[in-house]
């Protein structure tokens, strides 16, 4: 309730007020007396533009969305079926307009509309989170705005473009997985991020090791105290500086190895390496460097005295 609403008539006195809202009036039931005749409603605004939706108590419509080519504030001529109940020649016009709309679009506008399409069913494949989904739109919004798609494959954009919202949001993502859901190669989807990277001059910070632990455990059905220790491993790696200039994928794999072997859930490399997407090549040159420079040789002969 409003500070200064009336709670009482200053002529009669009386408390028993009355406030019509249609008509926007306040008046007093003892005497008659009209108390206001511009009173304000704060509550809701429904409205319904659309006569055959008159129970759509909604207020608005769809919000924006990066994903959509208009950004959800455009209109179509003839979403509805209004204009069949129209006559012939008027009928005909409306048909005619819908079809020039759709001729007049921009080269843009035709390419946003096919390119997050698949935009969409990536993300889809990939079960990215929408705010993710909504900045890689974005991304490739300002690519093809600065002609950075010429000369490349829609598919490679749309790759590279996810791949760095990814990085932004912190959502581990291999490029072997992007290259998997969009049918384009790793190496293409790697030139093509840090191309329009460069050329939009995205900070990316770098993919944090940690981040994987999860996925790969998950994978691999490892029990929480293994995922516990090749976190610890890695922030012990994270201290000494090994795992600057190394991949993130293959170092966190690593510790994972080195964790299931101290907790005796032993995980061959061959099964740890498909997880992570690595060769086991990179799994057995991470693992000697942890296990001699964090001193863990002891930890493992102690769980294979154990059996």
């Amino acid at each position: 309730m409003r500070k200064n609403a009336i709670k009482e008539c200053p002529d009669c006195g009386s408390k028993d007020i009355h406030r019509n809202r249609d008509k926007g009036e306040v008046t007093c039931r003892e005497c008659g007396l009209v108390l206001e005749d511009r009173m304000i409603d704060f509550g809701q605004e429904w409205r319904s533009f659309d006569d055959d939706k008159g129970g759509d108590r909604r207020r608005t419509g769809a919000p924006s969305s990066q994903t959509s080519f208009d950004q959800g504030m455009g209109t179509e001529i003839g979403t509805t079926s209004d204009y069949y109940k129209l006559g012939g020649s008027n009928k005909d016009k409306f048909f005619r307009l819908r079809k020039w709309q759709y001729r007049i679009s921009t080269a843009i506008e035709r390419n946003l509309k096919v390119a997050l399409a698949e935009l969409k069913r990536v993300s889809s494949y990939l079960k990215l989170p929408k705010q993710v989904e909504e900045e890689a739109a974005r991304i490739y919004r300002l690519a093809v705005q600065k002609g950075l798609v010429r000369g490349r494959s829609m598919e490679s954009v749309v790759a590279g473009a996810l791949y760095a919202a990814c990085r932004r949001h912190e959502v581990p993502r291999t490029l072997d997985e992007m290259g998997e859901a969009s049918g384009i190669e790793k190496k293409e989807i790697g030139r093509t991020y840090r191309f329009i990277t460069r050329e939009l001059e995205i900070s990316i910070r770098p993919s944090n090791p940690s981040d994987y632990i999860p996925r790969f455990a998950s994978a691999l059905k490892l029990s929480p105290e293994t995922q516990s220790k090749s976190v610890e491993i890695l922030e012990q790696a994270r201290d000494i500086e090994l795992t600057s200039g190394r991949g993130p994928t293959g170092i966190a794999a690593a510790a994972l190895y080195v964790a299931s072997l101290i907790h005796g859930e032993k995980r061959t490399q061959r099964e740890v390496a498909d997880v992570a997407g690595v060769t086991e090549v990179t799994i057995r040159n991470r693992y000697k460097e942890l296990i001699k420079r964090l001193n863990l040789a002891k930890d493992v002969e102690k769980m294979k005295n154990k059996k």
